[in-house]
Parts: C-alpha cells; structure tokens; sequence
C-alpha cells in the first residue's frame, strides 16, 4: 500500500540521516523483507553487519521493489564499523539488562532518533540476530536503547516486523502530526555547542580512559568487575560532544604524561 503522506524536504533529509543496522542476520529473506519495510516508511541507509548469506536471490525477492536499497547496502565485518559514522545509536531489544542503556518505547526512542537528525546527526538503530538477538557487549556500544510495547507473554517479532515498528514510528514522528507532538519524550535533545562526537570518536575515548585505568592500577585486568560498561553508561547519559571528547583526552593525555 502507498503512503498518501507528503513530507517535506526538511524531512526527506531528517530520514536520510537514519541507518539500519542489521547485525549477524542468519536468513537472507529477512534481509529483504526489512529493506522492503525500510522503503515505505522513507528509510535507504542499510548497514549489515556480517551476514550469514548476503547477496542472495531469496532477499532480493523479498525486497519487493526495494532492490535499491539492497543494492546500496554496505556490508561490513564489525559493528563497530557500521556505527563509524553515527553519533547516537539506539540498541533495539526486548531483554531487560543488568547493564547498558535504560530503555524506552519505540515511539519516544523514535522521536529523539529524529530530533538528532534534524540537527544534522548521523543515527542509526541496530537490530541483532534472530535467535539471539543482540548481545551485551552490542547493546553497550549504543547510546540508548528502546524495546517495542509487545504482549509480555509472546513479545518475540520476526527481525523484519521489528524493522517495520520502527521504521513506522520514525515516519510518523516525521510527519509531525499533532498526535505525536503530544507524545511526552523521556529525554529533551538540547542543541549541541559542538558537533556531537560520532561512535569511532567516542570509541577512540573509551579505549583511551580504559588504558589509563588499567596503567594506573584504578582497573584490575584480573578483577575488572562491571567498571567500564557503567562508565559507558555515564558518558552514554551526557551525550558526549567532539569538543567535550578533546577535552576529556587530553586529561587523560596529561596523565599519562605524569606516570611516565
């Protein structure tokens, strides 16, 4: 069914700043099926993330019409690479965790997924396996996380209907219909006095503070405890800045430069 809503061009480009990130997909037709529930909600950024077959026929005929979004997909061998460019990443999960991100529902996870992009932030949702759906280690390298309000009892969705909840909700929250302007937002997107750092820079600032943590002795390599996904927790909450990055690397540069 074709959507009979006409965004603008300020939208357009909002949504294009969106990437979906698939990651250890196993069968080839979800692949396709979420490229197809990509495109009649405005979405064209695919990222996988070593897939098991891909290209295949079988996502092509299931794409439906949005082979071109399959065929600009980048295929790449880490997450870690795929959120390279993005600045705010969202862990789609049904699991509650011990660590890692609190969680929000998919239409206020949606909301401030756009409200980064129309400030000219690369985002992207990340989507695990079928089976096991993303890991601990995946879920920290995001910034936020978000679960769809499914039946308690049966909350289990094919990867390519998750896709489409999301994808929807993005569409909508675009449209800005006065619905969705009434929807409350568990945390306001305040503008940035610098650009927001991306997932590489903060990445290159993660491995640096757990260097000096471990050179200082503050971090046991035999007994590290939970200590750095709580930090990621931490800086996760700020919303780190690049300006705000430079600085928090070179204390630590400082430091290092003192233990030599």
């Amino acid at each position: 069914m074709n959507t009979t809503a006409t965004l603008a061009h300020c939208e357009v480009d909002a949504l294009s700043r969106v990437t979906i990130v698939l990651s250890g997909t196993s069968h080839p037709g979800n692949i396709g099926s979420a490229a197809r529930a990509m495109k009649t909600m405005g979405l064209t950024r695919l990222v996988l993330v070593t897939p098991k077959i891909f290209p295949s026929p079988e996502a092509f005929a299931l794409a439906s019409g949005a082979g071109d979004v399959l065929d600009n997909a980048r295929v790449v061998a880490s997450l870690d690479e795929a959120l390279a460019d993005s600045t705010y990443s969202l862990a789609v999960s049904a699991r509650a965790r011990d660590l890692g991100p609190t969680p929000r529902l998919a239409r206020a996870g949606a909301l401030e997924l756009l409200a980064r992009a129309r400030q000219g932030a690369r985002v992207a949702l990340l989507f695990g396996n079928e089976t096991s759906g993303l890991s601990n280690e995946e879920v920290q390298r995001c910034q936020g996380a978000v679960t769809i309000a499914a039946n308690p009892d049966y909350s289990s969705l094919n990867l390519a209907a998750a896709v489409q909840v999301l994808a929807y909700e993005l569409r909508v929250a675009a449209l800005n219909t006065p619905e969705m302007a009434a929807t409350p937002i568990r945390s306001v997107v305040t503008p940035f006095s610098s650009p927001p750092a991306s997932h590489a820079e903060q990445e290159g600032f993660y491995q640096h503070l757990e260097r000096v943590m471990l050179a200082s002795g503050f971090l046991d390599p035999a007994r590290p405890r939970r200590l750095m996904p709580k930090l990621r927790r931490l800086f996760a909450r700020a919303g780190l800045e690049k300006d705000e990055v430079n600085i928090l690397r070179g204390i630590l540069a400082a430091v290092q430069k003192t233990e030599d």
